[in-house]
């Protein structure tokens, strides 16, 4: 999960650096700002183009699975919560009914 985390934020950096104007086009070569990705990636062209952009799909990918999951799991907590919520009510409701006819009895 937080290696999944890691490598969305690195694939944020990654596409923000592509941006600048020091680098080159992700999978356009070594030495131009795409290299050091694998020796596709390194030679350049269309190959490494294809690799950069199916690497950059795969970690959107990832990233759109570990948010659904996130939010999955937000939504599971709540209903726990609320289940919750409803059993404590019932406890309080037994135990003022208790009072109640504690009440009564004097």
């Amino acid at each position: 999960m937080a290696r999944l985390l890691m490598r969305s934020q690195l694939a944020r950096q990654l596409r923000s650096y592509s941006d600048s104007s020091q680098m080159g086009d992700l999978g356009s070569g070594a030495g131009k700002g795409g290299g050091g990705g694998g020796s596709i990636r390194e030679a350049g062209g269309a190959f490494g183009k294809r690799q950069a952009a199916q690497e950059e799909k795969y970690f959107r990918e990832q990233e759109a699975k570990t948010l659904e999951f996130l939010k999955r799991h937000h939504y599971d907590e709540i209903n726990i919560q609320e289940k919750e919520i409803k059993r404590l009510q019932k406890e309080i409701d037994r135990r003022q009914n208790i009072l109640k006819q504690l009440k009564n009895d004097d």
